[in-house]
């Protein structure tokens, strides 16, 4: 696995790969890998001849207060488990890399309409941040193919919609959610939690199986997501929402729609986790 920190060096390999016939597939991260992270790396192998993988935390879609600063940095670590996933191209920038002119003159790519629901309105600017980045590693990388977990389903929904608005030569791959065998969604913010507010979590995806289950009941939108609310309550949770949605839009769903995601978020002590649940109710 070559590792690489300036845009220059990784363009002039990754030309050199390209000018072979050798096709591209990448999977941006932010570190601190687990089994999810490795998935796609792995998966990413059917879809391109060269893996690349990057490594960037990225401030521009970190608010104040949030946990830019604590957030895990587990380099060495991640590279053992990158070469043991046969990834290729590992490119670790610095922030001063990324954005040479300094956060406050970067051009900001903005998706509306997808963004500004659920964690876009929790988090102002996250997602401005997110496709800024994933635009500038898309033309820096130039693949063919770019590899993202589900769980960050809304995250999916805005890269789908900024490649093909932009008209960017890309085919997105969304791989589902890998889980503790608990049910728990694997994330790098499941480190935050204690052992006894890892075991409460679980609720979460419990709540998702369940409204899931009662919508394909029959049960009303309204009812369904009340029900969820009171559930994640007792278990400990601070809801920030837990919302059933038109799967393409992620505008509430009407009672006519049959493709639908139900997206939650919500506050485990002070570890925010979210996760999602697709959902297809049989036609009218």
């Amino acid at each position: 696995m070559q590792q690489i920190t300036l845009i220059k060096e990784l363009r002039a390999v990754l030309d050199a790969q390209r000018a072979q016939g050798r096709r591209l597939a990448f999977v941006p991260t932010m570190g601190n890998l687990h089994a999810g992270h490795i998935r796609l790396v792995e998966d990413a192998r059917q879809h391109g001849d060269v893996v690349v993988c990057s490594i960037f935390v990225n401030p521009l879609q970190f608010g104040r207060n949030e946990d830019l600063d604590s957030y895990p940095r587990t380099l060495d670590a991640d590279m053992v488990q990158l070469r043991a996933a046969r990834c290729d191209v590992l490119f670790t920038p610095t922030a001063s890399e990324m954005y040479p002119q300094g956060l406050e003159a970067q051009t900001i790519v903005s998706v509306p309409g997808v963004s500004e629901r659920h964690c876009g309105a929790s988090r102002p600017g996250h997602f401005d941040g997110v496709a800024t980045v994933v635009s500038k590693l898309f033309n820096m990388v130039q693949p063919q193919t770019a590899l993202f977990g589900l769980k960050d389903y809304q995250q999916f929904q805005v890269i789908s919609h900024m490649v093909a608005d932009l008209c960017m030569p890309i085919t997105l791959v969304g791989v589902a959610t890998q889980r503790e065998h608990t049910g728990l969604a694997l994330s790098s913010r499941n480190g935050y939690l204690s052992a006894q507010e890892k075991v409460r979590a679980v609720a979460l995806y419990q709540s998702l199986l369940q409204a899931g289950s009662s919508l394909q009941q029959g049960d009303s939108i309204a009812g369904v997501e009340a029900q969820a609310a009171l559930q994640l309550a007792a278990a400990g949770f601070r809801l920030d929402y837990f919302s059933v949605c038109h799967a393409a839009t992620l505008e509430p769903a009407s009672p006519q729609d049959r493709a639908l995601v139900i997206l939650a978020a919500a506050w485990m002590g002070k570890t925010r986790l979210i996760d999602n649940l697709l959902v297809t109710l049989p036609l009218l």
